[in-house]
């Protein structure tokens, strides 16, 4: 291609992805042309009191320090990140900076996401004519039509070794089959969820006493280097890659009670201590 790949990216800015995404913002702000930042709390979703009854009714009380840990507290003290940041110095830190407040200072248009196969996505994807669709840790599901309104379509981050855990928390399986279970892949984006070709994909082996939350922080952090390498091979041919076509394994939905009660008779986490002290600390400088 001869200009710089024009990139949507559509988020939902959590803790396994937050840091991640803000270094890959900072870093590619010249192809970013929208942000599309998922409300998780959407009216569509039940709002936060239905989505906290449903996971109740599902998952029992266990799943609640893993919403904690990785969504609730990160999106509670995302208002308080200008404090936080003055206090620790991590004002000029852009993997400290929520990223409403770095796409502001980049000069970058961010939108809220309540439905993205709306008409709102749509007029803002038709007027930022993006080549690609980017998802890193998104958790509404593009139709066929939205990813089209991309030149090229779109890929998604997805930290598991597809086609084995698609679904919505791929880490909390792999803990469950085992330490080779863990791995990062990008795959294109398509309709039915994970079941895109796989253009890169590298398992990871994680240390033992892994959680499913730090585990899926660090496949994200991991899958940054096989993003840069994607998107640069974009950029270069001015395609997106075919990529390898594979089986479609069945969904893997957010737990049941029995498999959390399997995780805890192994001694397995969906985390821990060090966990909720690095959500807390997401807008200071990592450690």
């Amino acid at each position: 291609m001869t200009r710089p790949l024009r990139i949507a990216l559509f988020v939902l800015e959590a803790l396994p992805n937050a840091r991640t995404v803000r270094r890959l913002v900072a870093d590619r702000a010249d192809e970013i042309v929208l942000v599309g930042l998922s409300n998780a709390e959407r009216p569509s979703s039940g709002g936060l009191t239905g989505q906290v009854r449903r996971h109740l009714a599902r998952s029992g009380p266990g799943i609640l320090p893993y919403l904690a840990c990785n969504f609730g507290l990160p999106d509670l003290l995302r208002p308080l990140a200008p404090l936080t940041q003055a206090a620790s110095g991590s004002s000029d830190v852009p993997e400290a900076t929520p990223l409403t407040t770095l796409c502001r200072r980049l000069g970058l248009p961010t939108l809220k996401v309540d439905d993205v196969n709306g008409s709102e996505v749509a007029a803002a994807l038709r007027a930022a004519a993006p080549d690609l669709i980017l998802t890193y840790h998104f958790d509404q599901i593009l139709r066929a039509e939205t990813i089209a309104l991309a030149r090229l379509g779109g890929i998604n981050g997805h930290p598991g070794l597809l086609p084995r855990h698609r679904g919505p928390v791929p880490t909390i399986h792999a803990l469950s089959d085992g330490p080779d279970a863990f791995g990062m892949t990008l795959h294109r984006l398509a309709a039915t969820i994970d079941t895109g070709a796989i253009l890169a994909q590298e398992a990871v082996r994680l240390s033992a006493d892994v959680t499913a939350t730090r585990a899926a922080r660090l496949l994200h952090d991991h899958g940054r280097g096989l993003l840069d390498g994607l998107l640069d091979t974009i950029a270069r041919t001015g395609a997106l890659p075919e990529g390898r076509a594979t089986e479609v394994l069945p969904y893997c939905p957010f737990p049941d009670r029995a498999l959390l009660a399997s995780l805890r008779r192994r001694g397995l986490r969906l985390a821990d201590a060090q966990d909720f002290r690095d959500a807390l600390s997401l807008s200071a400088r990592a450690g």
